[in-house]
């Protein structure tokens, strides 16, 4: 079975070829910023995008028409529960209309299903970020017009989730996890017998990030909010894309600050080692959720490259349960992988229904 997978960024779609499980290339097509400019809304560029994959495919000698499946990313929707699904009609409409959100992410499904029907093919997305497998206790805020939300680096997590399942000999649906996705953004999940029954949305709440404030005060934010000094869209900004480790170290590349750490910069120490304070007490409200019946944490992103956020992390944590390593981001493996479950008669599509 061969599967192509499609995975937009803001400037650039990843593509990739995989024979079953294994990969046979992987690249990147960038986008210049001048010419994705040029359309109005993000939904429009799918036509460009798509000429930009044919173009590839040709350019790595492997045909369209011999693949069995088209998988792409998933994007900005209503909640749904974890799985692959068939992008129909119905999915690629609300994707280009896109009412969750402008994002480049809702170009997945709509290229693999313009693909998938120049050769007579099912397209997929698999576990998009608006996966929502909450239980009813954890939507409780506070206040009932600011219900918690579920929004999270789902694809990775249950992805690597699947993978630690194996690798000590059971699946997903047998196991207890509370899975760490260290990105841009951190998302702190826990894994309940295959399902994601908590977890924070990494652009309002849990443990700061490298841009991301996470959870604030929430007095002295509405004070701010208020103090005539910002606008709506600024205060946005300010805690979505100018906070966290940046608001402290003016730097979004945790290398640069792990590097000015061993030179001997204190705050840079200082703040590295409250980022990993602030992602170990979210693990350990993970725990309680799951009344500390976890089997394995699993520490995944980017940032789980560097040894020294990890055993931070670790030394704080490693009471709990047995700590797993999985450094970096394995979405375009997760959607073939879900592709392959369905092609293969693992597991049964779902269908989008909103």
């Amino acid at each position: 079975m061969r599967v192509l997978v499609i995975n937009p960024g803001s400037t650039s779609t990843k593509i990739a070829a995989f024979e079953n499980e294994t990969c046979l290339w992987k690249t990147g097509i960038d986008h210049p910023a001048q010419e994705i400019e040029g359309f109005a809304r993000v939904g429009d560029q799918y036509e460009y995008r798509i000429a930009a994959v044919l173009k590839t495919l040709a350019l790595k000698g492997d045909a369209l028409e011999t693949f069995n499946a088209i998988a792409g990313r998933g994007g900005l929707l209503a909640p749904l529960i974890g799985g692959t699904y068939f992008v129909d009609d119905n999915l690629v409409r609300v994707l280009q209309d896109a009412p969750g959100g402008e994002h480049a992410s809702n170009l997945g499904g709509i290229i693999a299903y313009h693909l998938g029907r120049r050769i007579n093919v099912p397209a997929f997305i698999v576990d998009p970020v608006a996966v929502d497998e909450m239980e009813p206790l954890a939507r409780f805020s506070g206040l009932p017009e600011l219900p918690r939300i579920s929004l999270s680096h789902a694809l990775n997590m249950k992805a690597v989730a699947r993978k630690v399942a194996r690798q000590i000999g059971k699946t997903y649906q047998e196991v207890n996890f509370i899975v760490v996705h260290l990105g841009g953004g951190i998302s702190v999940a826990a894994h309940y017998k295959g399902r994601m029954i908590d977890v924070n949305n990494a652009n309002s709440e849990g443990p700061f990030s490298v841009d991301r404030c996470g959870t604030l005060p929430a007095y002295q934010l509405v004070k701010l909010c208020y103090s005539g000094n910002y606008s709506e869209q600024e205060m946005l900004n300010k805690i979505t894309k100018e906070g966290g480790m940046f608001a402290y170290l003016k730097t979004k590349d945790a290398r640069a600050a792990e590097k000015r750490m061993s030179e001997g910069d204190s705050q840079a120490k200082l703040v590295l080692e409250a980022l990993c304070y602030q992602v170990s007490k979210e693990i350990g409200a993970m725990a309680a959720v799951m009344a500390g019946d976890v089997d394995r944490i699993v520490l995944t992103g980017g940032l789980a490259h560097s040894q020294f956020i990890t055993c931070e992390i670790s030394r704080r944590i490693a009471f709990i349960a047995k700590v797993e390593v999985v450094p970096g981001e394995e979405e375009m493996e997760a959607l073939a992988s879900g592709a392959l479950r369905v092609l293969k008669g693992e597991e049964q599509a779902l269908v989008y229904q909103a």
